[in-house]
């Protein structure tokens, strides 16, 4: 199937069927959990490539740098080249950084590969957007948010399947098996898709110059990327919390850990009611909703003693309230960006997906020093206060 489509030009309303809109939930899943392997393999890759535990951090660090880079400097492009295209070629440069880092036995070429899976992950971001493009106004808010169901079914799944995988074999097999996997999605993608060729006629200098413009003089934007912040801030806490939390209260093993983590899976069914609550006007009091979720989580973490079932049943239920409140969020914030115009779609998600990200980057950060000095309660709070942080903000609006 081939299309040819531009920005000027209003979409069919089936051209978005049902069986595509599959492929691209599939394919975000699949590019989006290149990110997150390696997260819970830092001991086994660092033990590896002799890299120090202070050094170790560098494993995940390497590919958020890269896909932060992606988002600002790959992603905008969707908004000058034809966007099949794209998506294959950034999707390849994934694959070839995955095989670098299978084969990789030394610390620098391992980073160096850990950067271009980054890059090469942002074509998720290339995704979103041009499924929001393909999907007529009224189903667009539903579209995106069951293409973004893959993409939360990527990142949840993946860490999981890395550690069994690892565990079965070793952690060279997950960065092989994920390359053969972008190959032959590159290759499928490129049969199925429809074209889409911008009309846009500038420069690539300009386009990236035009995003400052954008952030300062789209209101809408800043506001929902700060909502999003807060709540991707919070999630990213959790989760690099918990399973420290897990390992030491409850004396989890990685398998255990692994287990744990598919809890968070439940979270993905947010993302298509959000998009059908957007596409019915309801984005506020859905904001809201969210907002709470997250910060109700944290306060079940508190619900019994450390260490008993009863806190990790606790725990189970934060997760899933978390990774709902977050997930639908993420969806509400995409409808409502998209909705401003088809010629910088592309721009205004990466600076979107931009901001939270860096919230994201920081949330991490925090939560493991946090964890380090005053455990779970001083963690926890600080995720707390985060959601609590964006329902203020809420009340601005």
């Amino acid at each position: 199937m081939t299309m040819n489509a531009t920005i000027e030009t209003a979409p069919e309303p089936d051209a978005v069927s049902q069986r595509l809109t599959f492929v691209l939930a599939a394919a975000c899943g699949m590019v989006a959990a290149n990110i997150y392997y390696a997260q819970p393999l830092i001991a086994p890759i660092s033990a590896a490539l002799g890299l120090s535990h202070e050094a170790a951090g560098l494993i995940v660090t390497m590919t958020q740098i890269g896909y932060g880079v992606g988002l600002l400097f790959i992603v905008p492009l969707g908004d000058l080249v034809e966007n099949r295209a794209l998506i294959c070629s950034v999707i390849m440069l994934g694959a070839t950084a995955l095989l670098a880092a299978a084969f990789s036995t030394h610390a620098l070429p391992f980073l160096v590969a850990a950067l271009f899976v980054g890059l090469g992950s942002v074509a998720v971001q290339i995704i979103i957007p041009y499924a929001a493009h393909l999907a007529p106004e009224a189903i667009r808010g539903r579209v995106v948010g069951n293409v973004s169901t893959g993409l939360m079914l990527g990142i949840m799944l993946a860490r999981p399947v890395s550690s069994f995988v690892t565990a079965a074999s070793s952690w060279h097999t997950v960065f092989f098996a994920s390359a053969a996997l972008m190959i032959v999605l590159a290759a499928v993608l490129r049969l199925v898709l429809p074209r889409r060729r911008p009309v846009a006629r500038m420069h690539y200098g300009t386009l990236l110059l035009s995003m400052p413009h954008l952030a300062l003089n789209t209101p809408l934007l800043r506001r929902r990327a700060l909502y999003q912040a807060s709540l991707f801030g919070c999630f990213t806490l959790f989760w690099t919390v918990a399973p420290l939390q897990l390992a030491g209260a409850f004396g989890f093993s990685q398998r255990g850990i692994a287990l744990f983590a598919l809890a968070g899976v439940a979270g993905v069914f947010a993302a298509p009611i959000a998009g059908r609550l957007a596409d019915r006007g309801h984005s506020r009091i859905a904001t809201l909703v969210a907002m709470l979720l997250a910060a109700a989580g944290f306060l079940a973490s508190y619900v019994g003693a450390p260490g008993s079932m009863l806190n990790l049943g606790c725990l189970v239920v934060a997760a899933i309230a978390i990774d709902i409140g977050v997930q639908g969020n993420v969806v509400l914030g995409f409808r409502a960006i998209f909705a401003l115009g088809h010629e910088h779609r592309s721009r205004l998600n990466g600076l979107y997906m931009a901001t939270f990200f860096a919230a994201g980057a920081a949330g991490s950060a925090i939560g493991a020093f946090a964890f380090a000095q005053g455990g779970w309660p001083l963690a926890s709070a600080i995720g707390l206060a985060l959601p609590v942080a964006g329902l203020l903000y809420a009340a601005t609006e």
